[in-house]
C-alpha cells in the first residue's frame, strides 16, 4: 500500500497538488506561514491554509517548540498527519517551524514517516521539494490567514537577550532588523490587499535597528509606517523593557493611526525571580518605566505577561505580584506556567514546583487581574470608541477598539440592526461591561 502511495505520487502532475499548510504556535509562525503560502502561489502551486475542505494532497506542519504544552500540540498534529498519510489520504508530509529546528534529529528518529523536517530559516529548502524557486522579489506577497482587514508584521528575528528560560534564541537565532525600506513596502502592499491594521511583531520590539542602523531605531519606522495611505491602526507588540526607547512613546502620542497600546511582557515582579530569570530590570525601574508610559501617553493601554512557577519562586514572589499588578493596574495580562527548557540557562535550576501549583498560582494572580479588568471596563460604560469590524458570529457583530488586540484582548460585541462590512470602522457607545468583553450600540 505504502508503495502504491509513493507511485501514485509520482504520477501527478504539479498542477494537481494542493498544499495545506497548518500553523500552530505564534503570530511570528503565522507570517512565516504565509511568506511560504506567498512563494508556492507564485510558482503556481495551489496553497490553503487549515483547509476545511480537505481536497488537499500535502501538508506542511509549522511547528511550534516554545513550552511543553506547544510541543505536545505540534507532536500530536504531526502524528494526526503521519496516520492520514498511512491512509492514503495525504502523499506529502513536511514539518518545518520552531520545534523542527530545535529537535530536528530526534524527530527523524522517533517520527521517520515524514517526508522531510526543516529549520526555521530554511523556506528556499522547503520550495526545492516542489522545484520551485524562491522569489526574493516578493515583498510583502503574502496569502494572508488572517481576515483581509488585518496583518501582522514581523519587524526582524531572532533576539539577542539572554532570558533564563526562553529557548526562542535556540530556535531563532540572534536579532536580524529588516529594512526600513522593505517594511514600507510590505505594510503598501498589505494595504492595497484591504488591510486597515497591522500588528508589529518580533520576538524583541524595542531592539530593532540596532544591528544594520546601529541604533535603536523603532520610532524611525513608526513614523515612516505611519505616513503610509490608508494604514489606519498601527499596534505595537513585545517590547521588552530593559532600556525601554522612551521616543517610541512621542511618537505614539503625535501620531494618530498609532494605537495607544503597548504590550509588554514583563514576566515577573520580584526582584529575586527578576535576577533569575535574567530580566535585566529591577522592580523599582519597572514602576518608573510604567509611570513614564503613562504620562507621556494618557489612557494607553499597557498589556503584559507573567510567567508563574520559575524555580525558587516563593509565596512572598507571588504575593510580590499581586501587589504589583493592584499597584499598577493593568488593562491586559496574560500568565504561563513556567517550562522547564533544556539548553537553556535556567535548566540548571531544579524545577521542584509541581505543575498542579503553577496552574494554582497563576489562577490566583488571574483572579486579582479579572477584578481589575471587570473595574477597568465598567469605567467605559456610557464612553464611545472607535471599533473595528472582526466578524459576525451567531448573528451578531464582533469589533476591537484601539486598545485591543485580536484574540488576546477585549472584543466588543455590537448591537445594531444594520448589515455591516468586515473591516469597516463604526462608533460604538459601550452599554454594558463584562470581565473582558464590551457591548455596545452604533452612533453617529
Amino acid at each position: 500500500m505504502y508503495y502504491l502511495c509513493r507511485l501514485s505520487m509520482k504520477t501527478r502532475t504539479r498542477k494537481q497538488d494542493k498544499v495545506n499548510i497548518i500553523t500552530l504556535g505564534c503570530s511570528k509562525n503565522m507570517v512565516d506561514s504565509e511568506v511560504l503560502s506567498g512563494q508556492l502561489k507564485a510558482n503556481e502551486i495551489d496553497v490553503v491554509h487549515e483547509n476545511a475542505k480537505k481536497d488537499h494532497n500535502i501538508v506542511i506542519v509549522n511547528t511550534c517548540g516554545f513550552i511543553d504544552k506547544a510541543k505536545e500540540e505540534s507532536i500530536n498534529t504531526i502524528l494526526d498527519q503521519v496516520e492520514l498519510k498511512r491512509k492514503g489520504k495525504l502523499d506529502k508530509v513536511y514539518v518545518t517551524g520552531c520545534l523542527s529546528e530545535r529537535y530536528k534529529n530526534n524527530l527523524e528518529t522517533e517520527i521517520p514517516e515524514v517526508d522531510a523536517y526543516f529549520g526555521t530559516m530554511e523556506l528556499p529548502l522547503i520550495l526545492k521539494q516542489f522545484e520551485a524557486d524562491y522569489k526574493a522579489e516578493l515583498i510583502g506577497e503574502r496569502l494572508l490567514a488572517t481576515p483581509k482587514h488585518y496583518a501582522y508584521l514581523k519587524i526582524s528575528e531572532g533576539c539577542n537577550r539572554t532570558c533564563s528560560f526562553c529557548a526562542i534564541p535556540l530556535m531563532r537565532g540572534v536579532h536580524t532588523s529588516r529594512t526600513i525600506e522593505d517594511l514600507v513596502k510590505e505594510a503598501e502592499k498589505l494595504v492595497s490587499m484591504g488591510v486597515k491594521e497591522v500588528m508589529l511583531i518580533a520576538q524583541e520590539l524595542t531592539y530593532y535597528g540596532l544591528d544594520i542602523y546601529k541604533k535603536r531605531m523603532l520610532p524611525d519606522l513608526l513614523n515612516r509606517l505611519a505616513d503610509v495611505k490608508g494604514l489606519e491602526w498601527i499596534r505595537l507588540h513585545y517590547a521588552y523593557p530593559s532600556k525601554f526607547p522612551l521616543e517610541i512613546l512621542d511618537v505614539m502620542r503625535q501620531r494618530d493611526n498609532i494605537c495607544n497600546y503597548l504590550d509588554m511582557p514583563l514576566q515577573h515582579a520580584s526582584d529575586n525571580m527578576l535576577k533569575a530569570m535574567r530580566r535585566q530590570i529591577t522592580k523599582a525601574e519597572m514602576d518608573d518605566l510604567i509611570a513614564n508610559i503613562r504620562s507621556t501617553v494618557p489612557g494607553i493601554c499597557l498589556r503584559t505577561t507573567l510567567i508563574t512557577g520559575f524555580p525558587g519562586e516563593t509565596r512572598d514572589d507571588v504575593d510580590t505580584v499581586k501587589s504589583f499588578l493592584q499597584q499598577h493596574r493593568f488593562d491586559r495580562v496574560g500568565i504561563f506556567t513556567y517550562s522547564h527548557e533544556e539548553n537553556t540557562s535556567a535548566y540548571e535550576f531544579e524545577d521542584t514546583i509541581p505543575a498542579e501549583e503553577k496552574e494554582a498560582r497563576a489562577q490566583e494572580i488571574m483572579e486579582v487581574q479579572q477584578e481589575i479588568s471587570y473595574e477597568k471596563n465598567q469605567e467605559k460604560v456610557g464612553q464611545t470608541f472607535k471599533t473595528l469590524v472582526d466578524k459576525k458570529e451567531s448573528g451578531r457583530y464582533l469589533g476591537r477598539t484601539e486598545f485591543d488586540s485580536v484574540e488576546v484582548d477585549n472584543e466588543v460585541i455590537i448591537q445594531t440592526n444594520k448589515k455591516l462590512a468586515l473591516g469597516e470602522f463604526v462608533n460604538v457607545k459601550i452599554t454594558k461591561a463584562y470581565d473582558y468583553d464590551l457591548e455596545g450600540e452604533i452612533v453617529d
